[in-house]
Formats: C-alpha cells, sequence, structure tokens
C-alpha cells in the first residue's frame, strides 16, 4: 500500500494517523523485505528483528482492512508495536501457525449462493461434490458423509464388520482409525509402523493376520501413501478387505495413482485442518456398486426411496453449505497441494539443525499434510522445551501423535498389553509437527527455519 492509499484510508475511516507515523511503518516494511533477502544465518538479533518486522506487518495489515482500532482512535508508532500489549489492536500470539485453512471468494459465493436458495441441506451442491470428487480421486462412486470418522464407521458398515472379527489397524495414527472398529463391537487389532514412514508395516500386518481377521485399514499418514502393493497382496492371499483412510492425503498418489483408488473402501476427512475442509465433513469413495448402494443407505435412514426404509440407517448426511465450501477447496486442491510440496521443499533445503526431516519414498506423491520431524539425541533441546522455545519465537508446532493407540487410556483399560507396537512407541516419544501449510509466505518460511536453526 502507498503512502497516499494510507493516508487517504485514515481519513475515509476517521482514524488520526500522521503522515509520519505512516512514513514510519512503510519504511519498517521496506527494511523488512531488505533482510528476508538478505538473511544468511540466523543470529537472535535478526530474529528478534524479523519477528519485530512480521508482527508490525500483521498489525498494519489488520488495520487496513479495518479489523484494528476502533474509529476516532488516536494513532502513534507504539500503536503497531509488537510487545505494546496496551494497543487496542493485539499482535499475534502465533505469527507462524501450524494449520490455516485457506478460505477466498469463491467459497464465500458458493456458500451465499446456497443461502440465497434456501435449500440448505443435502441436495444438488452435494450431487455436484461426489461426483467431481469421484472424477478427482478416479473412482466410480463417491459418497458424503458427515466427517471423516463417521466415513470409517460407514465403511466397515458397509462391509458387514461385526462381534467376533479382527480388522487390522496402525498403532500410530489418530484414535478414530482404531475407534471405528470398537463401533461394530469388533476388536482393533493393532500393528506396528515403518520407522521412516511412519506408515503401517506390511510384515507385522502379515504377524497379526488370524482366522478371525476380516479387513485391513491403511493410513496414508501425514500425507505420504503406504506400501500400497504389499498390503493389496495380503489382503488378496487372506481374502480380506482393504480400507484406505486417507484422511490426511487428498492428492497424494502412490506409483501415479491417486490414493481413494486401491481400496475396497476409502475414506477422506474435510475437517478444518485438512487439506482441503468443509468444516467438518467426510467422503467414501469405491468402486464398487454395491457397496456405494449399501452407503447411500446408511447415511440416510435405509430409505430406499422416500418414507421407504428397507434397512437400519442413519443421517449422516452432508449439506448443500458445506458441499459448496467443499467444492471451491476441490477446485483449488492442486494448487493447495503444490504449496505444500513447495513449502516442504524450502524447509527440507533451509532447516539445517540436526532434527531429522521427513523421509519420501520415490513412489509416491507427499502432499505433506504435516511435516513431521523426529528429535534425534544430539537435538540440544527436549521436546518440551522445543515447543516452549518454538511457542516463545510465535511459531506453532505440536505432537502427532504423544502415544500410540494403544497406550491410551481407554485401549489400556479394555485390557490391551502394553509392550507392543515398539517403532510406534518410539516415534511417539521423537515427533513433532511444524508448519507447511499453503498459507505460509516466503517470509514466514524464512523466520521458521532462521528460528528453529538458531537452537544448536
Amino acid at each position: 500500500m502507498t503512502l497516499d492509499a494510507l493516508v487517504k484510508k485514515c481519513a475515509e475511516d476517521g482514524y488520526y494517523m500522521q503522515v509520519s507515523t505512516a512514513q514510519f511503518h512503510l519504511r519498517k516494511m521496506e527494511q523488512y523485505g531488505r533482510l528476508v533477502e538478505t538473511i544468511k544465518e540466523p543470529t537472535s538479533t535478526t530474529i528478534r528483528l524479523l519477528r519485530y518486522a512480521l508482527s508490525a506487518r500483521s498489525r498494519l495489515s489488520a488495520f487496513v482492512s479495518g479489523s484494528g482500532f476502533p474509529r476516532n482512535t488516536k494513532i502513534n508508532e507504539r500503536s503497531f508495536h509488537p510487545m505494546n500489549s496496551e494497543s487496542p489492536l493485539s499482535g499475534p500470539t502465533i505469527l507462524v501457525p501450524l494449520v490455516q485453512p485457506v478460505i477466498g471468494e469463491s467459497e464465500i459465493n458458493n456458500v451465499v449462493e446456497v443461502l440465497n436458495s434456501g435449500m440448505l441441506a443435502s441436495g444438488e451442491w452435494v450431487k455436484r461434490f461426489e461426483d467431481e470428487f469421484a472424477a478427482y480421486v478416479g473412482t466410480k462412486y463417491s459418497v458424503t458423509t458427515t466427517s471423516g470418522t463417521v466415513a470409517l464407521d460407514l465403511a466397515l458398515k458397509a462391509l458387514d464388520i461385526k462381534n467376533g472379527d479382527e480388522v487390522l489397524v496402525p498403532d500410530f495414527s489418530f484414535i478414530a482409525t482404531a475407534n471405528a472398529v470398537l463401533f461394530q463391537d469388533a476388536k482393533p487389532v493393532f500393528v506396528d509402523v515403518n520407522e521412516r514412514t511412519f506408515n503401517i508395516d506390511p510384515d507385522d500386518t502379515a504377524e497379526k493376520i488370524t482366522a478371525k481377521t476380516k479387513a485391513v485399514i491403511g493410513v496414508h499418514l501425514f500425507g505420504q501413501p503406504f506400501e500400497v502393493k504389499a498390503l493389496q497382496g495380503l489382503c488378496e492371499d487372506h481374502q480380506l478387505s482393504l480400507i484406505e483412510d486417507c484422511a490426511q492425503a487428498h492428492g497424494a498418489e502412490y506409483e501415479r495413482a491417486r490414493v481413494g483408488t486401491f481400496g475396497d473402501l476409502s475414506c477422506f476427512s474435510f475437517y478444518g485442518t485438512k487439506n482441503m475442509t468443509t468444516g467438518e465433513g467426510g467422503m467414501v469413495t469405491t468402486n464398487d456398486s454395491r457397496l456405494a448402494e449399501r452407503l447411500r443407505l446408511l447415511i440416510n435412514h435405509g430409505q430406499s426411496q422416500k418414507y421407504l426404509h428397507t434397512s437400519l440407517g442413519y443421517n449422516y448426511r452432508m449439506t448443500n453449505l458445506q458441499a459448496a465450501l467443499g467444492l471451491a477447496q476441490l477446485h483449488q486442491l492442486e494448487k493447495f497441494t503444490k504449496s505444500r510440496i513447495a513449502n516442504a521443499k524450502y524447509l527440507n533445503q533451509h532447516l539445517t539443525s540436526t532434527l531429522e526431516k521427513p523421509y519420501k519414498e520415490a513412489n509416491v506423491r507427499h502432499v505433506y499434510h504435516q511435516y513431521v520431524v523426529k528429535l534425534t539425541n544430539s537435538f540440544p533441546l527436549s521436546r518440551d522445551a522445543f515447543l516452549d522455545y518454538l511457542s516463545q519465537n510465535w511459531i506453532g508446532a505440536a505432537v502427532h501423535y504423544p502415544l500410540p493407540i494403544h497406550l491410551q487410556p481407554l485401549y489400556q483399560n479394555l485390557g490391551y498389553a502394553r509392550d507392543q507396537c515398539p517403532t510406534a512407541t518410539s516415534l511417539a516419544k521423537q515427533v513433532l509437527s511444524l508448519p507447511v501449510h499453503p498459507a505460509l509466505s516466503k517470509e514466514l518460511l524464512v523466520y521458521l527455519c532462521a528460528a528453529v536453526n538458531e537452537v544448536r
């Protein structure tokens, strides 16, 4: 924004800002831009300067957008200072968020169109979303639902998993992967994972198969596909169903084919932090017309036609509002994905600390739902201390996941042995997720790397 435009906005919006103050902040922005281009080796001074400039820009952007100061407010240079807690425009507590959905005009316009139509419940928007998502993934059928957890529940119900059955699940995943098996009154059997990819280990999977095993759930964890051919082979040899948990892997590929096409049924989540979102929501994809029809009965009260209910079903329908948002996100998914991959590449090239960076198999397209590092023995901080350091430097981070599923209190109370899945147990003590989402600017990536590399 030019100086004239900034001053004009102040006058139009009833703010009082002297020209000298506007000049001050424009100069800060120029200094900030130069700093980003010239920073080579991080120091505590450059990190503080970069953080100051980023915070000042954040405050100025909020002010310019009209979301900052109340009208008729006296503004001076201190108003934008990142450490001024009394400013009516507070600075960010997190400068580099771990996750941030990208919502633009197309999403807003789609949702407004649905609101104006009056048809808010499931309808034509949902049908369009299902058809376009199936075309994107490469399957014949796609059925929307209310969440990724419900998608897993539906997939198991469609396969008639029941009491006495066992389903193999990776021990290192979000708990919904295993809980969906409990929903069927069946038994989840935990399988260890590969220490480099974090995905389900085919060798341990083979060892856990019994006469009671009916299905395997493979999770494409953090956006990297699991070893599809190996699991498909096991399932074919033992006549088991394969379910893909694609909750974190929209657009990921295994040997140039998109995930969501390999399982008997494949489950996606559109939760607010996922690679594309409908706020809450889920999808099941399949090439089996019988399973697709079963899913449609399950999500809609077992209703084969209006007020004719042929089986037990549920109200697991997606709304037009969610589908409208999802369509706009789907149309941008490749752009989002390319940004995630580019951001991960930047982090791989510029993080120089002793953190172990994510491993990627050569035959997959990893879509980096999370950028998960491992803290090595040579890293100077404990994980808790590192999380605290990142927080102090306004960087969002989290642990995915702090416990393997079998050690969660729920499963310990169900009698699961503690001494199983040693790799999953070890990984839960080492991993930490850093920001990689498509809303990250070059400046934020520079700052993130500079702050992390300062830890020596």
